[in-house]
């Protein structure tokens, strides 16, 4: 199977969850559509939702929560 790549737009800091209490977008494994919501990209203060924008079978992230992350770098890998 290919692995589709999802890129951060953006850079800053990387957020898998949309508040320390509140359970990750996503986990390892987990099935993706295109329209969901995979983790956050803070930028001085403002947050940014980062969408799969590919579907299948498996997500695997490459970096963690509140890594710091640039514009284009691969953040997750999807397979499908």
């Amino acid at each position: 199977m290919a692995m589709r790549e999802i890129r951060t737009p953006l850079p800053g800091t990387f957020y898998r969850r949309a508040a320390p209490d509140r359970a990750p977008y996503k986990n390892d494994g987990d099935s993706v559509a295109p329209s969901d919501v995979v983790g956050l990209i803070e930028v001085m203060k403002s947050f940014h939702e980062v969408r799969a924008e590919v579907s299948g079978s498996a997500i695997r992230f490459l970096v963690d929560d509140t890594d710091a992350v640039m514009a284009g770098q691969v953040i997750a890998e999807v397979e499908g």
